[in-house]
């Protein structure tokens, strides 16, 4: 029987984390600047079949312009998720076996970009 790689996932916020943080009443009369490390990690993660779900407190009507900033900016990702709650964030997942976890948290600096390996 053929064994099957299960492919992670990744949800990342995006100010802060893939654009350097700006106030939600400066999007539209600034650019973004993408943080040290992310392109080249994104890029990496889409080659190697990781599901990239970005995730923002961006309000929904934000939408179009943060997906062209996204763009622009060539941030690859499979799905965005907006309008999230701006405190803290978890994620809950099962794992088969208690010696492997499947739920993990990355926390970084705001603004410091991309600097670990998945």
């Amino acid at each position: 029987m053929e064994s099957i790689v299960k492919k992670p996932t990744v949800f990342c916020d995006i100010d802060g984390t893939i654009f350097r943080y700006r106030k939600f009443e400066t999007y539209r009369t600034s650019v973004p600047e993408v943080l040290p490390g992310v392109k080249k990690s994104m890029h990496r993660w889409q080659k190697e079949g990781v599901y990239i779900v970005l995730t923002t407190a961006r309000p929904e009507y934000l939408r179009d312009h943060t997906v062209g900033e996204l763009e622009d900016a060539g941030i690859p990702y499979d799905q965005l998720i907006m309008g999230i709650g701006r405190g803290s964030r978890y994620i809950i997942n099962d794992s088969e076996d208690p010696n492997k976890p499947r739920a993990f948290a990355v926390p970084l600096d705001r603004d410091t970009g991309f600097n670990f390996i998945i």
